[in-house]
């Protein structure tokens, strides 16, 4: 399971290079039972995107990747399109980053959203190297 002195330091990370990015997101960090850990509502970030961090977090904790690479099982045409209906709602796209032990076991994720969805998925990743024993 992930700490919270670790969901510490991933938010802490997170929050640095959004702000030298120039934006203002909402992070969310779970556990890997896909429960709230730890969370970061920047100043002046957008309300709605609460609920799409906590799901893209949601999403990589649950199939133990990045939430993009969802995205290619339920697209349409896929082999299970629709997935992001299930789980109470996925968010099959950039920001949301499995976080694991030096053994390579899954401890949690991060979801990040409020920006674009490239600095979104930079501000996760950072967040994500920042998890440490």
């Amino acid at each position: 399971m992930i700490t919270a002195d670790q969901a510490h330091d991933v938010i802490t990370a997170a929050r640095s290079t959004a702000t030298e990015l120039g934006v203002t997101v909402n992070i969310a960090v779970l556990d890997s039972g896909g429960h709230l850990k730890a969370f970061c509502r920047m100043d002046g970030a957008v309300l709605g995107s609460i609920d799409v961090a906590m799901r893209k977090a949601r999403t990589a904790v649950l199939f133990g990747c990045e939430s993009e690479t969802v995205w290619e099982y339920c697209r349409p045409g896929a082999a299970a399109p629709a997935l992001e209906l299930s789980n109470d709602g996925l968010a099959p796209y950039a920001g949301g980053i499995p976080l694991r032990a030096p053994s390579g076991t899954l401890i949690g994720a991060i979801g990040v959203s409020g920006a674009a969805i490239a600095q979104d998925l930079e501000i996760a990743r950072a967040g994500a190297a920042a998890c440490r024993p």
